[in-house]
């Protein structure tokens, strides 16, 4: 071998050798070597002084080699240890963010890691250390170049000893979770000469005012992350020197509403990610400098220009995301330059208009979302996206986009399509039979739309189909076993509210194993599907409203364990529920099975069960072994529907076992006795309703220690004595009280007027006394107009329980639910109230139901009411009230019901559309004249009599005197004359005598001969 070559070789020899001599394992129980016995000790007082509830370090043994054991991992060579892997696991892993983890480790840090020399690795990120500071010892591993605490639940502020680990690349200290984790001063950072990623995101950097001048020197820093870090970036600085630095995220952050200078001198980044910054106006042209970018990430700031064509000339650039934006306008022609594009991301804007011709030709392109924006037809749509595009598009997304029109074939197209979301859009036609061409399809929203017709047996192609949506359309026909018959990756199906019949054999057996299952309001066999037996990683179950009828059979029980949503409610299923199984304590079960008719006792519950609703069944007996039956066991449950049942006996005493109930309903049931004091106990209490049951005693004391409480509903009772005042100090959030038609007597405190959220106050049908309290003005929430669209819902499905509440308008009873938080009622009808209707009543502008009927108020309806806009229903019927109806009632224009009958009013009503279109009998038992009654006015408004006469309010009616003594005259004539006539035979002598004498007379007078 000639000698030129020989020392080449030589070193290529000795490299192989060494290659071939590295074991390249994780060093988890494969390491050649053994530990340092002072390591192996330094690391067991390491575990000592930790928590490890699973065990995770049950190989960390005295009597084993070190290297073997988990999350150690050391050198091949010397045996010292080099790494320490010691994270939690990421359960949901979404950009740069573990949204979801499960601690492994706890307690805290001991310093005999200082005895680890070499020790260049520690993750001990995913953790829950208590919110203990980040020890200062820390600061003292020099060999450190990787270090990861992040979202390890350590608190308080970070030690500047870090900056002695001037060996650093990698520091990971996100926060991000409930405890606060602040860092004072940047200038320590500034001596981390080799750090390449620094992630800071969710430390409270607000008192850090040279973070960006400290990061700047950093000449190694390929990443920043500093998302949330409360920064203020509205300065604008120069000469910064951020040589290598390729990654910026610092979203979540606060700039004034234009993006600083200094953002657009970072020409070398490759990404930079600044949503939620709060920018403004057009985005700004200084990022056409940024030609080296290749992700772009401005997401849900104010931008609110159209999209500058000059972003379109970024031909590098890989991902773009403008979504949560302002922006208008269509997408131009434009869009086609940008060759190099695979994520497109301009959902949540106001863009409008068609999808161009030219998108067709991104042959990159991977994902687009363009969700909540405008578009039109949908088979314009598909036609747009013809090209090369369709060869490689994974994700497309269109929720909410406006789009109708039907499909075409075209839809086929697409061979690599993972996820189409067309969801929530007015779609119309049927399902084209060439979706079964869509191969690689895992996910399928198509769910409300207008979609009819029947399903296509083609879908039963998409072999690799996970999830599909097609709830909420018109579709109809039978779905059969054909359907399902290659879906072996099935896991979510959602067929709710379509007209379609599901339709298989008894013994079907499914080629899927779902997680979760919903064809409410679809048809099933009326026997309980059988095929369910086979379904063993069920976790939502709703087959609400499908037809179901006979019983449960005894299996579906022990599989429910697992179904954390089951709802079979609005079906014909009968029986008794012996028990509800015990669930996994993390699952968060929840069930509902009401309008059915289950009979029986209550079954017992799993104490992790956090919502139940019987409702509407036929449930008897009491409820005793249902309460106080698990004495030794915390409940969970939140939500307990009762209502409409057959439930007798008292309410049980056992209440503190159920601490965290926040809704009780027992409503339209056989109870009897007083409400327990135990419900002292419930402190997060928020809804109780007993409504129409035989309760009786006083006002329940017990209330008031559930300060949180919104409605309180018991009215149809036998509740006595007063209503107390203490309800107004206490109960200060309360929005509903509905206590009518009980027993209540006494007066109606003053202090009621402390409840400033009140929507709704019914005392009717009792015994009250007293005058209505002068202070009304103080409800507050009745002062304006309700117009939250919010439902007042408690359930963790939003819609699932709902808030609702009987009120009485119009003279009838309605039941209110979504449109509850709309209402505002005051009803005090039907008891013995006096004194004048005080004029503050008017102040109460967002008032729209008001009963004040059958009292005894007198004095005047106040003048002021026509302020009341609001007002959809008036009754003042049956009381003393008098004088004019104010003139100002003609202002009402939206009211639908008007009672005021039966009182002293007097004069003539008011001309108005609304006023002359009601009843005649609204205004009876009056003096009232002019439409819609017939009697008519005088030229001054007061009534007038049939002879065009004024009639005197103020005085009896005028006597006929001449009527008067006709009469008097035929009874004095009748007694005078004719009865002696009668009587006395004497006295019929001399009459006719009399009467023969003067006709003699007459005639000789006349000439009658």
């Amino acid at each position: 071998m000639k000698e030129h070559m020989r020392g080449p070789v030589v070193g290529l020899l000795w490299w192989i050798l060494a290659i071939a001599s590295l074991d390249f394992s994780f060093c988890n129980g494969n390491s050649t070597v053994s530990c340092i016995a002072k390591e192996r000790q330094a690391l067991l007082r390491f575990k000592d002084d930790l928590t490890d509830p699973s065990s995770w370090l049950s190989s960390w043994s005295s009597n084993d080699d070190c290297c073997s054991w988990d999350g150690v991992v050391c050198d091949n060579f010397s045996g010292h240890v080099r790494e320490l892997h010691l994270q939690g696991s990421c359960t949901d892993y979404s950009g740069f963010m573990c949204n979801d983890y499960i601690p492994k480790l706890g307690g805290k840090l001991n310093p005999s890691l200082l005895n680890l020399k070499d020790l260049n690795y520690l993750n001990l990120s995913y953790n829950d250390f208590g919110g203990i500071e980040i020890p200062n010892f820390i600061g003292s591993l020099r060999s450190l170049e990787y270090l990861d605490l992040s979202k390890a639940g350590f608190s308080g502020v970070i030690p500047q000893t870090l900056g002695n680990l001037t060996s650093l690349h990698y520091l990971d200290l996100q926060h991000c979770s409930s405890s606060i984790l602040s860092l004072e001063n940047f200038q320590w950072i500034s001596g981390l000469l080799l750090l390449q990623h620094l992630d800071l995101s969710c430390v409270d950097l607000s008192q850090s005012s040279n973070w960006l001048q400290m990061t700047s020197m950093l000449p190694s820093l390929v990443e920043l992350h500093l998302r949330y870090c409360q920064l203020d970036l509205s300065f604008s600085l120069l000469g910064l020197n951020f040589t290598s630095l390729a990654v910026l995220d610092l979203s979540g952050n606060y700039f004034k509403p234009l993006m600083p200078n200094w953002l657009f001198g970072l020409t070398g980044l490759d990404s930079l990610v600044l949503p939620e910054c709060g920018f403004s106006g057009p985005i700004p042209n200084g990022l056409q400098n940024m030609t080296s970018l290749r992700d772009l990430d401005l997401s849900w700031n104010r931008f609110n220009s159209t999209i500058p064509i000059w972003l379109y000339n970024f031909k590098g650039l890989k991902s773009l995301n403008l979504g949560g934006n302002d922006l208008q306008g269509p997408i131009t022609d434009d869009i086609g330059n940008m060759t190099s594009i695979i994520h497109i991301d301009l959902s949540y804007n106001e863009i409008e208009g068609r999808i161009p011709r030219s998108m067709g030709g991104l042959c990159s392109t991977k994902f687009i979302d363009f969700s909540y924006n405008k578009f039109g037809d949908i088979s314009d749509v598909f036609r747009s996206l013809t090209g090369c595009i369709s060869d490689n598009l994974e994700t497309l997304r269109l929720r909410e986009c406006q789009l109708s029109g039907s499909f075409s074939d075209n839809l086929g197209q697409f061979k690599n399509l993972q996820k189409l979301d067309l969801s929530v859009n007015s779609i119309v036609g049927p399902l084209p039979w060439s979706i079964g061409r869509l191969s690689s399809l895992k996910s399928l929203y198509l769910n409300d739309n207008r979609l009819n017709g029947t399903i296509p047996e083609s879908l039963g192609n998409l072999t690799k189909l996970e999830e599909l949506y097609i709830s909420y359309n018109f579709l109809e026909g039978i779905m059969s076993e054909t359907h399902f018959a290659n879906l072996k990756n099935l896991k979510i199906l959602d067929a709710s509210s379509n007209l379609l019949i599901f339709k298989v054999s008894p013994n079907w057996i499914p080629p899927f194993q779902l997680d979760e299952i919903s064809l409410r309001s679809c048809h099933l066999d009326p026997r309980f599907p059988n095929w369910l037996q086979l379904q063993k990683k069920l976790s939502y179950l709703d087959f609400s409203s499908t037809g179901i009828s006979g019983n449960i059979p005894t299996w579906f029980w022990n599989l429910s364990s697992g179904i954390h949503y089951l709802n079979l409610s609005h079906n014909q299923i009968h029986g008794e529920i012996p028990y509800i199984p015990k669930h996994d304590d993390h699952s968060h079960p929840v069930m509902y099975l009401s309008s059915n008719q289950f009979s029986g006792p209550l079954p017992t519950i799993s104490p992790h069960l956090v919502e139940l609703d019987l409702s509407n069944n036929s449930f008897s007996g009491d409820m005793t072994h249902f309460l106080c039956g698990k004495s030794n066991e915390t409940i969970e449950l939140r939500i307990l529907i009762l209502r409409e049942n057959l439930l007798s006996g008292e309410i049980p005493d056992c209440w503190m076992n159920w601490q965290s109930i926040e809704v009780i309903n027992l409503r339209n049931n056989n109870l009897k006795g007083s409400i327990p004091s135990s419900i002292s106990f419930l402190s997060h209490l928020i809804s109780l309703q007993v409504r129409n049951n035989s309760l009786s005693g006083e006002f329940p004391p017990s209330l008031q220690n559930c300060t949180q409480l919104l409605t309180i509903d018991l009215g149809m009772n036998k509740f006595v004595g007063s209503i107390p005042a203490w309800i107004g100090k206490s109960l200060l959030d309360l929005k509903f009280l509905i206590l009518r038609s009980n027993r209540f007597i006494g007066e109606i405190s003053s202090k009621l007027c402390h409840l400033t959220s009140l929507q709704i106050l019914d005392l009717a049908d009792n015994k009250l006394i007293g005058t209505i309290p002068w202070c009304v003005n103080k409800f507050t929430a009745m002062t304006t107009i309700q117009n939250s669209s919010d439902w007042i819902d408690y359930s963790y499905y939003y819609g699932q329980i709902l808030e609702n509440e009987f009120v009485v308008t119009k003279g009838n009873e309605y039941q209110y639910s979504t449109i509850l938080p709309l209402l505002t009622s005051l009803d005090l009808s039907s008891n013995n109230l006096s004194g004048e209707i005080p004029e503050e009543l008017t102040s109460l502008l967002g008032l729209r139901l008001v009963n004040l009927s059958r009292n005894h108020l007198t004095g005047m309806i106040p003048k002021k009411i026509g302020y009341m806009k609001s007002l959809d229903s008036i009754d003042l019927s049956r009381n003393q009230l008098s004088g004019k109806i104010p003139s100002s009632m003609s202002n009402l224009n939206f009211l639908g019901y008007l009672d005021i009958s039966y009182n002293n009013l007097s004069g003539k009503i008011p001309t108005s559309t609304q006023l002359q279109s009601f009843n005649v009998s609204r205004f009876v038992g009056n003096k009232l004249c002019g439409p819609p009654l017939t009697q008519k006015c005088s030229a001054d408004n007061e009534p007038v009599n049939n002879g065009g006469n004024k009639v005197d309010k103020r005085e009896k009616p005028e006597v006929d005197w001449f009527y008067l003594c006709m009469a008097l005259g035929f009874v004095m004539g009748f007694w005078g004359v004719c009865v002696p006539l009668l009587l006395f035979k004497s006295s019929r002598y001399t009459y006719f005598q009399f009467v023969d004498t003067m006709w003699d007379k007459l005639c000789v007078v006349c000439g009658c001969w």
